[in-house]
């Protein structure tokens, strides 16, 4: 496909590069990947329908851990097939797909970081107040703190969408990325995106290091709380799980802050395509592993559901 570089001519469609530096490895990518995103389509699948088939699931921790799986089943989606295309063939997208994959993926990413906040609030609820957890973790609260978080995600995006839709691209048409991502468009922008830009900054801080200041205190204050009782395996079951969640966590939320926040600091795009690998792929496959590798709950309803349909299978 030829590239577009006339300045007074507007672009129709662009061409995502991917990792087009390490072209002698792309079958590699391309295999290894394809079973990642399978690995992480499935095993979130498997936990949103072991949530919603065993009624011993529909407890608040579960009600939020369905929503995250089906997040991440979306939020993959929306850039792994394009990014797999990219190593067979040369991968275009319309300027209107390019804008609708940004708001869907940023929309996704940003109500992920609320649900992530969500739940660790969640489990410091049913920590530090056993006894009010019923009542300040009801149906109704619940739902509605799932509804904010995405929601908030939408909104959020569609604005920084907006104002993107204003911008106009005239060439090169060649986005050096594999999805298309906020940084590398605004460098393809020929008129002036400050505005996109400062307001983007804005709302990446506050959506951010809001949500990674809560996850945090929530994590701080549970240790407090499990720190008063007597020494034990339930204290270093605690314990273990709350680094293994803060390790995703942070995962999350230190690669977003890298790209989204303080974009200098990376000097290479490919590096910064690494980075983005990080949010994209790694945990979305972590997380289903992290909230359930030690979930016996979780494990039994599997189970139970597998045996259910090897049953009727065989009847």
């Amino acid at each position: 496909m030829e590239m577009v570089a006339l300045e007074n001519q507007t672009i129709t469609e662009f061409v995502l590069l991917g990792f087009h530096d390490v072209a002698e490895l792309r079958l590699v990518f391309f295999v290894a990947l394809t079973i990642v995103y399978v690995s992480i389509v499935m095993g979130n699948v498997l936990i949103v329908v072991a949530v919603v088939s065993s009624r011993r699931l529909h407890t608040p921790m579960y009600f939020f851990l369905a929503n995250l799986s089906f997040l991440e089943i979306l939020y993959t989606s929306t850039v792994v097939p394009k990014m797999l295309e990219g190593f067979l063939q040369e991968a275009a997208i319309s300027v209107a797909g390019c804008l609708l994959q940004f708001f869907i993926f940023g929309s996704l990413a940003t109500a992920e970081c609320f649900m992530l906040a969500v739940m660790a609030y969640d489990r410091y609820l049913a920590i530090c107040y056993p006894l009010r957890y019923p009542l300040l973790m009801g149906p109704r609260g619940c739902l509605g703190l799932v509804v904010i978080a995405w929601l908030s995600g939408f909104m959020v995006d569609g604005l920084v969408v907006a104002l993107m839709g204003q911008l106009r691209f005239c060439g090169p048409n060649h986005i050096d990325h594999f999805y298309c991502d906020f940084m590398p468009l605004m460098g393809l922008a020929c008129s002036d995106p400050s505005v996109a830009q400062m307001t983007t900054f804005i709302l990446s801080v506050v959506c951010l290091t809001v949500p990674f200041g809560l996850i945090l205190t929530s994590y701080a204050r549970i240790v407090v709380t499990v720190l008063k009782v007597p020494a034990g395996a339930q204290r270093l079951k605690v314990f273990s799980t709350c680094s293994s969640h803060l390790v995703v966590v942070s995962t999350f939320y230190g690669t977003l802050m890298v790209l989204y926040i303080a974009p200098s600091a990376v000097h290479s795009q490919l590096v910064s395509k690494v980075f983005a690998l990080l949010y994209t792929v790694v945990t979305p496959l972590l997380n289903p592993v992290i909230y359930t590798l030690r979930n016996k709950e979780v494990h039994h309803a599997l189970r139970r559901l597998l045996y259910i349909k090897l049953t009727k299978t065989l009847s």
